[in-house]
């Protein structure tokens, strides 16, 4: 089992960066994928896939609407996944959620196959 807890959330305008951080405790948090989604506002039942990441970090994945703008990444001697967000925009604002699964496979796209999550950190873009 692991516990997660993300940080690094903020208001910030459009074009900032912001980087998100997921620590992770509980054993073998290099046999988890990972991933983050989000939820925005008014949509609280709407968990959207953003970024997700293989235990080993060799396969990382991208939702359209941010790629080539955010880094998914990891650091499994720290225990911690990122989320490095550039360009932000203002319909990035959202409750972002990090979440694992315990699985060596392809990490999964959707959040009915992630076990653990994260209590989720707000992060507001203001134009």
């Amino acid at each position: 089992q692991v516990q997660l807890v993300e940080s690094g959330g903020g208001l910030v305008q459009v074009g900032d960066s912001l980087t998100l951080s997921c620590g992770a405790s509980g054993p073998e948090f290099d046999r988890y994928a990972m991933a983050w989604f989000r939820q925005a506002p008014g949509k609280e039942r709407e968990f959207v896939f953003v970024a997700s990441i293989d235990w080993i970090a060799a396969n990382t994945y991208y939702a359209d609407s941010v790629k080539g703008r955010f880094t998914i990444s990891r650091d499994n001697h720290e225990n911690t996944l990122y989320l490095e967000m550039n360009s932000l925009k203002s319909e990035d604002t959202a409750v972002y959620y990090c979440a694992a699964e315990y699985t060596l496979r392809h990490p999964p796209f959707s959040q009915n196959e992630y076990t653990y999550w994260g209590q989720g950190t707000q992060v507001t873009v203001s134009s």
